[in-house]
């Protein structure tokens, strides 16, 4: 049998209609239902219609993306037997990949990436923040163009594709300096804020209270952290690392071929769109990726584990 990692998506995966296919479905209604109870409003409803301007928000785009990526797991759990070497998630998408190893509840994570989603929401209201993607440099060239900017290396995403944050007239500034630089491409992101930034400092401190009364349980399934691109299932650790990753960078190409020299060969990602397939593309074409989305890519899934060997 060959080895498999779960991923699961990110902010910036969200699209109306993220869920329609999974409401006709006993287990993925179940988690929605339950969502929109702990919640106390339909994240369903959101994630279904918006309007864009809402789900994209990044109190409502949270949950609504953690919902979505467990519904998905469940979907495709109910059709397989699979069990994955480990597992991980972009950014938001690792509190997700916790909630499907177990070292949280659905409910518990929930409410954790509610918090989240406010405090980040909270942080970027209070200081105009922006973020920006560098397309074609080298690290070393993204890490030097941060520091003299004055900002910081958010996401570490694909060979070529970087990702820098900070305040929004420190970004505005960087295409003019990546372009002395020989960088091929600076591209604005549409975000609301300086995610993975030192701008995020208010709503980590608020994070670090709701983090410290989890009922935290050792996952059976090892969770590669983001912040350090190493797994771990040590519940200290996992304490530490989720917090520091609100101001740190998101290590993913790291993370991918850590898993990689682990013996993971197959991956299975959970959530909107094929966001991190494409990443991973970039970061080694030989590695297989299936995405698991809606019915027709459920479908797709399915097969790919039957055909590939991964199930028990």
């Amino acid at each position: 049998m060959k080895t498999v990692a779960f991923l699961f998506s990110g902010q910036g995966a969200q699209k109306i209609g993220m869920g329609a296919d999974w409401l006709t479905l006993p287990e993925c209604r179940l988690l929605f239902d339950q969502a929109d109870t702990e919640l106390g409003y339909p994240i369903s409803e959101i994630c279904l219609n918006g309007p864009e301007e809402k789900l994209t928000e990044t109190r409502y785009c949270q949950p609504a993306l953690y919902v979505h990526g467990l519904a998905s797991l469940a979907a495709l759990l109910a059709r397989v037997s699979l069990k994955p070497a480990f597992v991980a998630g972009l950014s938001l998408g690792e509190f997700t990949a916790h909630a499907a190893a177990g070292t949280f509840s659905f409910a518990e994570g929930l409410r954790l990436v509610a918090l989240r989603g406010q405090a980040m929401q909270d942080a970027c209201e209070t200081t105009p923040g922006g973020m920006l993607s560098l397309l074609g440099a080298s690290t070393e060239q993204a890490k030097d163009i941060a520091a003299q900017a004055g900002v910081d290396v958010a996401n570490l995403n694909s060979p070529g594709q970087i990702v820098l944050s900070g305040h929004a007239d420190k970004i505005q500034a960087i295409p003019e300096l990546a372009k002395k630089m020989g960088v091929k491409r600076a591209i604005p992101l549409k975000v609301a804020g300086a995610y993975h930034s030192k701008l995020m400092e208010p709503a980590k401190k608020r994070l670090a209270d709701a983090l410290a009364a989890v009922a935290w349980q050792t996952p059976p399934v090892p969770v590669v952290s983001n912040f350090s691109a190493e797994p771990t299932t040590d519940t200290n650790s996992i304490q530490k690392l989720l917090l520091e990753q609100i101001t740190g960078s998101v290590r993913w190409e790291e993370s991918v071929l850590a898993m990689k020299r682990m013996g993971v060969s197959h991956f299975i990602e959970f959530g909107p769109g094929e966001v991190l397939a494409g990443l991973m593309k970039r970061i080694d074409p030989d590695l297989k990726v299936a995405s698991v989305s809606d019915m027709l890519s459920l479908e797709k899934a399915v097969a790919f584990a039957a055909q590939e060997q991964l199930c028990d």
